[in-house]
């Protein structure tokens, strides 16, 4: 099933739907994404951004737009940047599957953690912004803005191992050993509940935060696909697991870089700094977070890696592209588990 966005049906459906909506409609697709194929969507007044669920047989549960929209719906006036939300259509036959429409919020993205192309004060004003909402999103609260249902009770690492382990095990398409060897330590290593339950993002790092066009201000967190009600480190760690990838377009780490030179933190210096910002303590045994940070990522991308070879990938080639590092995740979260520093 193709991908093309059918913008005359977009249309008919938006006038009915959308207040002030005046067409017609042209549509242009964001490039890049593994992820719900989003649109730019260009009308004669304004513009708008559609996401949607992407077509073809999907993982139950995978792609939810509903919950996209719903949590971005809910934060409108928190401490989260987030892009207004318009309307949600969970009728397949408009144009073949679930979409939502939300606000084009003007603003730029950085894919590298490096942060080229800007001076050490920004880079520092920018990775301070990515620590603060990471706090602010944390720190929402479930029951005014409606949320304490948008994630099942219990342990969030033991539901999340489970349910990664499942979708990992059904896109599978070859053996690897250490991703095996790394489930069977995370399933024995799954910390008590230590009384956190909050807002989590899922899959926070820098490349899914838009910011100002010139400034240093986060304008709209992105792709809350992943979001539900969990465990707080689970996202901090998923920043530190970014940053230890190479320094590469498809690494988008800082393996290797002069932190120091550039005007970048530490991991130390930002764990430090949410801790402080949240009024917690230290935290202990973070190898276990980022040791599921990598197991999780692994199975998200062995998952791209199997929708790209069945045709049903938002961007086929960089999927499989991008399937190829199973296995250097997979190492590395095997890796960090044993380390006991």
């Amino acid at each position: 099933m193709s991908e093309a966005l059918d913008t005359a049906r977009v249309a008919n459906w938006l006038a009915g739907h959308l207040p002030g909506f005046d067409g017609p409609v042209e549509a242009e697709k964001f490039s890049g994404g593994q992820s719900n194929p989003t649109y730019l969507l260009k009308t004669p007044v304004r513009n708008y951004v559609l996401r949607r669920k992407p077509p073809g047989v999907l993982l139950k549960s995978a792609h939810a737009v509903e919950r996209e929209f719903r949590v971005q719906k809910a934060l409108a006036g928190t401490d989260v940047p987030v892009a207004r939300m318009h309307v949600l259509c969970e009728d397949e036959e408009v144009i073949g599957s679930p979409f939502y429409i939300m606000d084009a919020v003007p603003g730029r993205t950085f894919d590298a953690p490096s942060l080229p192309g800007l001076e050490p004060p920004a880079r520092d004003a920018i990775i301070d912004e990515m620590n603060r909402v990471l706090a602010a999103i944390h720190d929402v609260d479930l029951e005014a803005t409606g949320l304490t249902d948008y994630g099942p009770s219990g342990n969030y690492y033991r539901r999340q191992i489970d349910r990664w382990t499942a979708q990992y095990h059904a896109t599978a398409t070859e053996d690897l050993p250490e991703m095996e060897a790394l489930i069977v330590w995370l399933d024995a290593h799954v910390p008590p509940e230590d009384g956190q339950r909050c807002l989590v993002h899922g899959d926070y790092r820098l490349d899914n935060l838009l910011f100002a066009p010139d400034g240093t201000q986060c304008v709209a967190v992105l792709d809350w696909e992943l979001s539900t009600i969990g465990h707080p480190y689970a996202d901090l760690a998923a920043v530190i697991m970014q940053w230890s990838m190479p320094a590469t377009a498809e690494g988008r780490g800082l393996a290797g870089v002069d932190r120091a030179a550039l005007g970048l933190w530490s991991d130390e210096a930002f764990i430090a700094r949410y801790c402080e910002r949240r009024g917690i303590a230290p935290i202990k045994g973070f190898n276990f977070y980022l040791a599921f940070t990598y197991f999780r990522m692994a199975a998200i991308l062995q998952g791209v890696k199997k929708r790209a070879m069945d045709g049903n990938a938002s961007d086929p080639a960089r999927g499989l592209a991008l399937g190829q590092y199973v296995p250097e995740f997979a190492s590395a979260g095997l890796r960090t588990a044993k380390d006991e520093t």
